[in-house]
Parts: C-alpha cells; sequence; structure tokens
C-alpha cells in the first residue's frame, strides 16, 4: 500500500496505522480523510500513532504498563522501515566505486543496525507481540520487492540515483514518524529514541544534499 508522502501528518499517520495496517493486505492508496479522521475543530497536531487492535497491550498489565499504543506503533513501524532498507545499504560497496556513496551507506547502515537493535529491545520490553503487524505492506519509507530488483540490476549513475532516492524517502519519513512519537508518546525511553531518529535523519538528509550538488567550478 502506498500513500503520498506529502499528506499531511495526521492523515497520513492514520491512514498508515489505522486504514492500511489494521487491513492486513495492500489495497489502493488513499486520497480522501478516512471516516476515522478527527474532527478539524481542534488545533492541529500530530496525530498520535496507532496499533492494531490485536498488538495494542493492557494499559495494566505489567511491563506493557509504561508503554501506550503511539509508542508501541512507532516502534513496529521503525523496525519494519529499517528491515526494508539495510538490504539497499549492504548493495552499495558491490555497485558503485564511489568512496562518498560507500562512505554514506556505512555511516548510515550503522546508524540504521543500531537503532534497529534499540527498537526491538523497546519492543520487548513493551511486551508487545514479537510478529511484524506491518509485514507485506508498502507504506512510504519502505523499499519495495520491486524496487529492490531494479536495483539489483543497476550500477554507478543509475544506481546512485536509485538508491539515494530511497535513503532520502526513508529518512524523511523515518523524521515524520518520529516527530510525531515525540508528541505523542508517553515511554520515556521511547520519545528520547525518536528524537536521536529525528536529530540523525536531518543530519543524513544534509548530507545527501551536499553529495548532489555539483562540485564548484575552478578559479
Amino acid at each position: 500500500m502506498r500513500i503520498p508522502v506529502t499528506a499531511p501528518i495526521p492523515l497520513l499517520l492514520v491512514a498508515l496505522l489505522v486504514t492500511g495496517c489494521a487491513t492486513g493486505s495492500p489495497g489502493p492508496a488513499r486520497t480522501t480523510p478516512p471516516t476515522a479522521a478527527p474532527s478539524t475543530a481542534t488545533p492541529p497536531t500530530a496525530e498520535p500513532l496507532t496499533a492494531p487492535p490485536n498488538q495494542v497491550p493492557s494499559a495494566t498489565a505489567g511491563p506493557t504498563s509504561q508503554f501506550s499504543a503511539t509508542d508501541i506503533a512507532w516502534l513496529q513501524l521503525t523496525v519494519a522501515m529499517t528491515e526494508r532498507l539495510l538490504p539497499v545499504l549492504d548493495m552499495v560497496p558491490s555497485r558503485t566505486t564511489d568512496p562518498a556513496w560507500r562512505r554514506m551507506a556505512e555511516r548510515v547502515g550503522a546508524v540504521q543496525r543500531e537503532d534497529l537493535g534499540r527498537a526491538r529491545r523497546l519492543l520487548a520490553a513493551s511486551g508487545a507481540p514479537a510478529s511484524n503487524p506491518h509485514e507485506g505492506h508498502d507504506m512510504p519509507g519502505m523499499v519495495t520487492d520491486e524496487e529492490l530488483a531494479a536495483l539489483q540490476s543497476s550500477s554507478g549513475v543509475v544506481f546512485h540515483r536509485l538508491a539515494g532516492q530511497h535513503v532520502r524517502a526513508h529518512l524523511a519519513q523515518s523524521v515524520r514518524i518520529a516527530t510525531a512519537e515525540q508528541r505523542a508518546g508517553l515511554h520515556p525511553a521511547t520519545t528520547a529514541f525518536a528524537m536521536t531518529v529525528v536529530a540523525a535523519g536531518n543530519a543524513e538528509l544534509t548530507r545527501l544534499e551536499r553529495m548532489d550538488r555539483p562540485p564548484a567550478a575552478g578559479p
């Protein structure tokens, strides 16, 4: 399921984490607000992420009492998105000899693997099911099987362009949903994690922008 990344944050999060993920199967992209959209009478704020009903632990059950549904939904989506990006980064050394791209892949890959481990540890502490509720969903920030196949058959400049698009999409979407978690999450360690994702994602997006700039002409 693909939903335009340009959708407003409230609609985007509701569509991704309630409508799309709760169905368990991909569907057509939505261009109109779902019926569960919040009223516009209140000031616009980042919409809380919502885990599918069968993924939300009891609010009074032991180790899960400090985690909200928002925290768990964000962690689950972070894991799913990161698992889709790592194969792209792992491809870089065999698809390009450009040292800047190789350094980027190594740097981003290290951060993403650290984030993946951190998200999984927090999910384990929350008591949420270990299964991935986003399995089989193609959402913003996730590399599809078809896109991965296109990368595998490309190299050089074409690979740079495609890989760059996927890395940017992942980072931009990660920053957006981590910002929503910062605003709406409850678990202190999870919201602190979201803060690091936002900072690291924005810094890497700036580096990627510099990589795209043509070299300055000499005197």
